[in-house]
């Protein structure tokens, strides 16, 4: 063997190492430097209607019981205006009331796409309206929204709409980059507070929605229900390394304030459009369940994400009620 190839084969091999290092790093490496998560969860009072609860009972058990102290809440445009130009608070008022005695900080979601299925939730008198003229109320609810709830400094951050360029899912108008931008300068124009705007995880590359945000908020997923392929589980595909780089990378390129989880799978993925207390609860078990909660959770903090809210409070607090409370027992020592 000549030098010349000898030190070609020894690049080369120096090469395969670096690649293999890099890949063994990007699927197993624990990017939290040791530091834990701050952890948090959103709350619906609807979607606890839907699981038959008695939603302001299972909301007090989240602040006293599990002593949550970051919420994300949901104001519904068919709670807030379901009369068009009469506004009804009440139900967020209570909960944020409630929060404010509890010392607990909360990011409040506004607009027309909001967490929980199917996402928009119009009054029903919106169907009547254009697009121009929904656009023109949409404006003026958060308008609306932001003068009520301003002077509660509880409320840390506004996040304006929920995955809103995301196609795949909701049973939402299609909405664009340049409205968008306009729902977050009209926020911006009533408060300093920063603006959160989502985006998903695993089925977007980031890159619009950053545009308008003062922090990106992504939702992130392990196991999902697919109408052909069954159960798929992202742990080959979306390695911890996935979302800290791509992360990192965002908030340099865009200057953000900050990259958060808004949204953490902590509840089964429902299948065949069904609502979870339909589904048997071994079939639910198949993608989360007492078993590997840790393990969901243990990976949320190798992402090196600072603040995780999880997504699911309220099927825990189901369970419970149906006699299995391991899940909201396990929630209790990592809030602790």
């Amino acid at each position: 063997m000549t030098k010349s190839t000898a030190f070609k084969l020894g690049l080369s091999i120096c090469f395969l190492l670096t690649v293999a290092f890099a890949i063994i790093v990007y699927y197993t490496k624990d990017f939290s430097a040791g530091k834990n998560p701050t952890f948090g969860v959103t709350f619906s009072n609807l979607y606890a209607q839907e699981l038959g609860l008695d939603w302001q009972k299972t909301y007090l058990a989240i602040l006293d019981e599990l002593q949550v102290k970051n919420l994300r809440l949901v104001a519904y445009w068919s709670e807030v205006e379901p009369r068009q130009g009469e506004y009804d608070f009440s139900a967020l008022d209570w909960q944020i009331e409630q929060a404010a005695k509890r010392g607990v900080k909360i990011i409040l979601a506004i607009g027309q796409r909001v967490p929980r299925w199917p996402e928009c939730h119009f009054p029903a008198w919106v169907s009547d309206l254009s697009e121009s003229e929904r656009q023109q109320q949409l404006l003026e609810l958060l308008k609306t929204e932001v003068n009520h709830f301003k002077g509660q400094p509880t409320i840390v951050a506004w996040q304006v709409e929920n995955e809103p360029l995301l196609t795949l899912f909701s049973a939402c108008p299609k909405s664009s980059l340049n409205f968008l931008q306009l729902e977050a300068q009209a926020v911006r124009e009533l408060d300093t507070r920063p603006i959160i705007i989502s985006d998903s995880g695993e089925l977007s590359g980031w890159l619009r929605v950053p545009q308008a945000a003062d922090i990106l908020g992504i939702t992130t997923y392990r196991v999902v229900w697919h109408k052909n392929l069954g159960y798929v589980n992202y742990d080959f595909f979306y390695p911890a390394g996935y979302y800290y780089y791509k992360a990192k990378f965002i908030k340099w390129f865009f200057g953000l304030d900050d990259v958060i989880v808004t949204e953490f799978q902590a509840e089964p993925w429902g299948i065949q459009n069904k609502s979870l207390p339909e589904i048997e609860l071994s079939e639910q078990f198949k993608s989360v369940n007492p078993d590997n909660f840790p393990k969901f959770i243990a990976f949320a903090q190798k992402t090196g994400f600072d603040k995780i809210y999880l997504w699911g409070v309220e099927w825990w607090y189901w369970l419970k009620e149906q006699g299995n409370d391991s899940i909201w027992n396990q929630a209790k020592e990592l809030f602790k």
